[in-house]
């Protein structure tokens, strides 16, 4: 099993449900109202009014032959508009209970 990030800014916050939901991953957990900023290029997103855009952020877990088909949609998504952004994070899932 793996663990799946993905922070995105709200614009996508439809467009990340509708992928989870053609890629038939049903268990996830949503948080809104994500600051931060990218590594790169990103802009801050912090909700004040100087930088009054914000992100959100969804955990998943998959199992390991899914991730290269979520990965790729999250590429995809993230082409459409570069401004915006979407980035998603892989770590392994030792446990569950």
């Amino acid at each position: 099993m793996k663990s799946v990030f993905i922070v995105f800014n709200q614009a996508n916050t439809e467009r990340i449900e509708f992928m989870l939901d053609e890629l038939g991953i049903r268990g996830f957990t949503f948080f809104e109202q994500v600051q931060g900023r990218g590594t790169k290029t990103g802009e801050p997103r912090r909700g004040t009014h100087t930088w009054p855009e914000m992100n959100s952020a969804v955990i998943t877990i998959v199992p390991e032959e899914n991730i290269s088909s979520l990965l790729s949609a999250i590429k995809k998504l993230d082409l459409r508009n570069k401004e915006i952004g979407v980035r998603a994070f892989v770590w392994n899932i030792e446990q569950t209970v």
